[in-house]
């Protein structure tokens, strides 16, 4: 039996004089290598034994001693798959689909990743990135240039430290072991397996050493992978301190140098080497260090032997001092050279984890003394004392090393030990994160998170994300993996504020990707926000990307309908059914103007922003990928909803667009243009036999019908403008005929639009949806500005809103108004100090609230505001007439709860301002006709309409459109008169 030979004296540190103490606190033993092969010779070293620490088979393996158990420990603990496959497409799909999410499952459906594999393909994707930078910069930049991309890389790979602890202490799992291996009586190995496995502390201890060493490796990795070779590289070129060796050849008699080339003779001789070799020796040391630091015990052994099995020295260097000091957890001999963060970070852990192992080995080897002289006789030793136990430590060592992991960090914060760059790096960003991560205390972790990408007091636009794209970043990816890492775990009270400032971080970098034009990613984060935020700031979002492409609403629009559910039945997940509702609310709101002292173009601004309301239809109009689920029914959803909301637009854009002027009307125009495409698809997303999409399809056709008059309307009153500022001599034949062919054309859209056999125009004709009650309210509500007839805005004030109650009070009779219980609210507007709120109140009745509604002209509160938009008031001022911004209508109880729309208000007020004006309009393109020798027909037809009882027509012209209907009549009989006389003078001249 081939036996170890006895170790060699410690450093000086311990007491030379006691054998027994010194073997007490030995480590490591001479262990043979596996393979007769050098490094050297260009044979790989694995980076982790092929022993497993718990079982190899059906065994548990033994150790002879607590150094070799935790190297054996961290290598079964570190042997983990390779992620290398994977791609990034998974990273983002990991989050994709908000329900597809689930804490509680190990992984995600459709072949997502889990969370633990999510942690390393984090750090995988900086690690790369700090590589492409570094290697990307080399040569090619100036320095300062170089320089920020260096730190930039360094930042990188500071992050990916950070990911790395994140799965070390969180995405790692524990490996069991299996019971039936514990047979009585039990080994030392046994216990040290049994312990770290159970002890929660020596656990956090193993995979804090563990993910240091594995930071140490990669970086050798980097380093060989950059320089072609790393540390480990000693290889000597004649022997052993060959120097030394021809030194001593030649026969010079100094006696401060050795005399002999064995290991001993430094120490035995008390001589030195040569300086040369002495350097060698050390560099040496410094490279067998470096890849302990590293966790490569096999590669640090395979250099020993590589180099002649280096044995200590009585005046050793300082690596070879904290080489040794290592074993024996003496942090005052380690921590000197240890110059980084993670240097010392690791040597504190590492001699900390060893004192816990050892302490309760030795209480193992206390409880067993049978054992230990059985174990003595078969190693051929001579019995001990018994001395384990806590008390045989040197109280030096014991001292040294921290009650908990509060006191680890603390002494890395302000130990006099620790090196003063040390020291300066626990107030670096990601040294904070890491040392917040290792005590667990994540809700100051949050806090501290927030307190770097927050605006500052100073900056008053919460909405500006901070200069730290990289840490905005990180903070963001980081709370969503502790939320569904600790999902399970949390209480109530750290869960709400994970929540919380979570949903602040997130929120932050959502702006930051939205600021960057990287709309096809805010789907993925903004999808894991609390409900009413998430809707919130897609809603900002829609609203600020509403003037730009139709790619890039398009990507936004489709990381909405890739990421949330379109609609959900859960009230704590936002849908992108509510955010297209809530888009759609918004967008009629009036949009608060800074006005100067000139009012003028108050009104004209008010016309633009119906073009910002049409627009947002567009939002409706995009096709889902076939992709998502449910597709079609989506799209088909949308097309509804954009019929109906288009509608409302008609309605509102109708009653501001009754000023006889050219210019078209951009608002109903742009929304037939942006649905004019969707439409040619109807068939085949919505179905035709539904009556609310068949009644709203009809309207938009009515629409769409009255807005082509218009549309050629104003063609022509362009045509007749531009002839009138010519004289008739100057006008050329094709310039009258354009003019002509306008008229005709008007007309004809016009008799198409006012003789219907089957239903007419725009329908207010129907069945109350609501049951008659005592209780039952119609309600109007519009915001308008107040036009003078110059078409300036007349700013409004106290005064003349009481003015305007009261004229709106006065278009009825005081007997309707006690019988309806009428109430009339006029205010400025809170929003827009040129705007005014109308508040209509009636109660509802038999044939307009309840019952058939066969008036088909909007009821009482329609014929109010009706004045008010024609200008007819008689108790207000002459002329002055409302432009509105919004208006709706809808049966309430009274007291502000909304039972249902009364859409047929709105309807019959569109009736009763757009068919007169349709009327007056086609008599005026008429007698333009008849001026230029064409018949009177048209004139003719439209008096007979007018005057029909059965049109039901008369009734929806007010008193000054009635008067200016008579003068248009006289006029054509005066024109009608004017051709008989001509045609009766030449009938002579023709006979």
């Amino acid at each position: 039996m081939e036996v170890d030979p006895p170790p060699p004296p410690m450093a000086s540190y311990f007491d030379p004089e006691s054998s027994g103490r010194r073997e007490e606190y030995r480590r490591y033993r001479k262990r043979l290598s596996s393979s007769n092969t050098s490094p050297l010779l260009g044979t790989a070293v694995l980076k982790f034994s092929e022993a497993r620490l718990f079982c190899d088979g059906n065994s548990i393996q033994r150790r002879p001693n607590a150094g070799l158990l935790l190297e054996d420990i961290k290598q079964e603990a570190a042997d983990i798959s390779d992620f290398d496959s994977l791609d990034g497409s998974k990273l983002f799909g990991s989050a994709k689909r908000r329900q597809s999410l689930d804490a509680s499952d190990a992984g995600f459906s459709s072949g997502l990743m889990p969370f633990s594999d999510v942690i390393l393909q984090f750090e995988r994707t900086c690690r790369n990135a700090s590589e492409s930078i570094r290697s990307a910069g080399t040569g090619k930049l100036r320095m300062v240039e170089d320089r920020l991309m260096q730190q930039k890389a360094q930042l990188l790979l500071d992050e990916a430290a950070s990911w790395s602890l994140l799965w070390y202490l969180y995405g790692k799992g524990n490996e069991e072991l299996p019971g039936e291996l514990f047979v009585a009586p039990t080994t030392s190995h046994q216990e040290a397996c049994r312990f770290v496995e159970t002890d929660l502390t020596a656990q956090l201890c193993l995979r804090i050493v563990l993910w240091l060493e594995g930071l140490a490796s990669e970086s050798l990795d980097l380093e060989k992978k950059v320089r072609g070779s790393h540390v480990g590289s000693y290889l000597p070129s004649s022997g052993v301190w060959h120097r030394t060796q021809r030194y001593l050849k030649r026969k010079n008699n100094d006696t401060t140098i050795v005399k002999h080339v064995d290991f001993d003779a430094a120490t035995r001789e008390g001589a030195q080497l040569l300086p040369d070799d002495k350097k060698q020796d050390e560099l040496l040391l410094e490279d067998i260090w470096t890849l302990l630091r590293a966790g490569r015990l096999e590669e640090a052994s395979e250099l020993c032997r590589s180099a002649g099995q280096k044995i200590a020295e009585q005046d050793g260097g300082r690596y070879e001092m904290a080489v040794y000091a290592l074993q024996c957890s003496n942090l005052k001999r380690i921590l000197p050279i240890c110059t980084d963060w993670e240097s010392a970070c690791w040597a504190m852990t590492k001699s900390w984890l060893g004192v816990q192992v050892d302490l309760v080995l030795s209480q193992y080897q206390t409880s067993r003394p049978e054992e230990k002289q059985f174990d003595d006789e078969m190693n051929g030793t001579q019995p001990m004392l018994n001395s384990a136990g806590p008390e045989s430590w040197p109280h030096s060592v014991l001292d040294q090393q921290p009650h908990d992991i509060s006191a680890l960090l603390q002494k890395l914060h302000s130990s006099d030990l620790v090196h003063e760059t040390v020291s300066r790096a626990c107030r670096e960003q990601h040294r904070q994160i890491e040392m917040n991560l290792m005590s667990g205390n994540i809700a100051y972790l949050l806090d501290l998170l927030w307190s770097w990408v927050s605006p500052s007091e100073d900056d008053q636009n919460i909405l500006r994300p901070r200069d730290d794209p990289d840490m905005i970043r990180f903070g963001a990816h980081i709370v969503l993996v502790l939320r569904y890492l600790l999902s399970d775990e949390m209480e109530d009270e750290f869960k709400e504020k994970l929540v919380a400032v979570g949903d602040l971080i997130i929120n932050m970098y959502v702006r930051f990707l939205f600021s960057e034009q990287q709309e096809e990613l805010v789907g993925v984060y903004a999808s894991q926000l609390e409900r009413d935020l998430c809707i919130e700031l897609f809603v900002e979002m829609m609203e600020l990307r509403l003037n730009s492409s139709l790619h890039t609403m398009f990507k936004l629009f489709l990381s909405a309908v890739e990421y949330l559910p379109f609609s959900s039945g859960d009230a704590s997940v936002a849908s992108l059914e509510e955010i297209i509702e809530r888009v759609l609310s918004r967008s009629r709101e009036p949009k608060p103007i800074k006005y100067e002292e000139d009012l003028s173009d108050v009104a004209e601004r008010h016309h633009l922003q119906a073009l910002q309301k049409a627009m947002v239809i567009q939002w409706l109009c995009f096709t889902p990928p076939s992709s998502i689920p449910d597709f079609q029914m989506i799209s088909g959803k949308l097309l509804i909803r954009a019929l109906m909301h288009s509608n409302t637009l008609f309605r509102e854009f109708s009653l501001i667009s009754m000023r006889r002027v050219p210019e078209l009307p951009v608002g109903p125009h742009k929304l037939l243009a942006i649905l004019a495409e969707p439409l040619k698809q109807k068939e085949n997303l919505i179905s035709l036999e539904d009556p609310e999409v068949s009644d709203n399809l009809r309207e938009f056709e009515d629409w769409h019908e009255y807005y082509s008059l218009d549309a050629t309307y104003r063609s022509w009153l362009k045509f007749e403008m531009e002839n009138a500022s010519i004289s008739p001599e100057m006008l050329s034949a094709e310039e009258k005929s354009q003019a002509v062919a306008a008229a005709k054309e008007t007309l004809e859209l016009a008799f198409l639009l006012l003789y219907r056999e089957d239903i007419p125009w725009l329908n207010a004709v129907e069945n109350s949806p609501i049951e008659p009650s005592e209780h039952v309210f119609l309600e109007l509500h519009a915001t308008a500005i107040l036009c003078l007839p110059s078409g300036e805005c007349m700013l409004p004030d106290a005064t003349s809103c009481t003015a305007l109650t009261s004229a709106l009070y006065s278009t009825v009779s005081e007997t309707e108004v006690l019988h309806r219980q009428l109430k009339v609210d006029v205010n400025v507007s809170s929003k827009d100090p040129c705007c005014i709120q109308v508040s209509l109140l009636c109660l509802a009745v038999e044939g307009d609230g309840f019952g058939f509604h066969e008036a088909n002209d909007g009821g009482l509160l329609a014929s109010i505001m009706a004045a008010g938009f024609k200008g007819e008031l008689n108790r207000f001022q002459p002329g002055v007439s409302m432009e509105i911004s919004r208006l709706d209508a809808w049966y309430s109880d009274g007291h502000g709860s909304v039972e249902s729309t009364a859409a047929y208000i709105i309807r019959g007020l569109c009736r009763r301002c757009c068919l007169p004006e349709t009327i007056l309009r086609s008599m005026q393109a008429s007698i333009a006709l008849s001026e230029a020798g064409d018949s009177l027909d048209h004139c003719d037809k439209l008096i007979e309409l007018v005057a029909s009882s059965e049109s039901g027509i008369m009734h929806l012209f007010s008193q000054q459109q009635l008067q200016e209907f008579l003068l248009f009549e006289r006029e054509c009989y005066l024109s009608k008169m004017e051709l008989e006389e001509e045609q009766l003078e030449q009938l002579p001249a023709d006979g």
